[in-house]
């Protein structure tokens, strides 16, 4: 059994079967990725693949198994190979970031500047998605760091860390009749047409909970995953907005008027993900340490000792978070 042939059966269960675009990713032939994967079946003495004539047309149950463990080997050789270039050169390497829109907009451009400065010779990539893809990226060693407010406690193999508190505001054209009130609550919002957050994202589901606690309704008439995309349609007229805090630019949102709304909502708490396994290089954990200065890289080494996420939980539950 090789490595090599381990690194084809997982490239082409990644690239929907199709031998002829594994062959492109990898650099190589495609009758030479299929005889690998045929001696390699053949050392097992088991299918990893179904053929239909020439084409792979799904996974055996075997193969599901068998390539799960490929997948698990090649990321261990992944972190063998960054061990020895944190020994070699601990300020050079490369660094993938998933996250949304609202971190990656608001929360993190103060953040990634001073992170490049001092490793100048770190690549850094941004993905963007919803919470959900941004936790599955980071699962599946596709990423090495994913921050998002939502999404990554249904990932049980990832190490998830809190970074920061937020609580959300209303936004609303100038003259509207919410301005008027001397202090903002729920039920007056009900009133109104609301432009909020996709479900599933920048914490909606608490501004869910808050509404139901109160046995109210929100008139939730248009949703989206961009908080700037909200303030575009609350300037249109379609009804008032609720964005993250951080979301709220004084100069580009003048034509706005913000409304306090943290009496209101529970308080939402950014975290930050990787993999357990992760072999932190100083730079990601210069990177962490920046993002959120409570992650000291001592307390990120006892939050990857903990066996479990309920045990990180106890960790930091006595820890004052920062408020962004």
């Amino acid at each position: 059994m090789k490595l090599q042939q381990l690194r084809y059966i997982w490239e082409v269960s990644r690239n929907g079967l199709n031998v002829s675009a594994t062959a492109q990713v990898l650099y190589t032939s495609q009758p030479g990725i299929s005889k690998q994967i045929r001696l390699l079946e053949d050392e097992l003495g088991v299918e990893i693949f179904a053929r239909s004539g020439k084409h792979l047309s799904h996974i055996t149950a075997a193969g599901e198994q068998v390539i799960q463990v490929a997948g698990e080997i090649l990321r261990k050789c992944e972190q063998i190979k960054q061990i020895a270039n944190e020994f070699s050169n601990e300020r050079e390497g490369v660094l993938t970031v998933a996250t949304t829109h609202t971190q990656a907009r608001y929360a993190l451009p103060p953040v990634i500047s001073s992170f490049m400065q001092e490793y100048p010779d770190v690549s850094l990539h941004m993905n963007q998605g919803t919470p959900a893809q941004i936790a599955e990226m980071a699962a599946d060693g596709a990423v090495d760091f994913a921050i998002a407010t939502e999404g990554l406690e249904a990932f049980p193999e990832l190490v998830t860390m809190p970074c920061y508190r937020w609580n959300r505001c209303v936004v609303v054209p100038k003259g509207h009749p919410l301005t008027r009130l001397k202090k903002l609550t729920l039920e007056e919002l009900a009133e109104h047409p609301i432009v909020t957050y996709v479900f599933g994202f920048t914490g909606r589901s608490k501004l869910d909970e808050a509404f139901s606690l109160k046995g109210l309704t929100p008139k939730v008439v248009f949703t989206a995953a961009d908080a700037d995309v909200i303030k575009t349609y609350v300037r249109l007229g379609l009804g008032v907005g609720i964005v993250a805090g951080m979301a709220v630019d004084e100069r580009q949102d003048a034509d706005l008027v913000v409304l306090d709304a943290s009496h209101l909502f529970e308080s939402s708490v950014t975290k930050i993900a990787f993999r357990r396994g992760t072999f932190l290089r100083g730079y990601m954990s210069a990177f962490i340490e920046q993002f959120a200065p409570h992650l000291t890289v001592n307390i990120q080494q006892e939050a990857i000792k903990c066996r479990d996420q309920k045990q990180r939980d106890e960790l930091f539950a006595d820890m004052e978070l920062p408020v962004y």
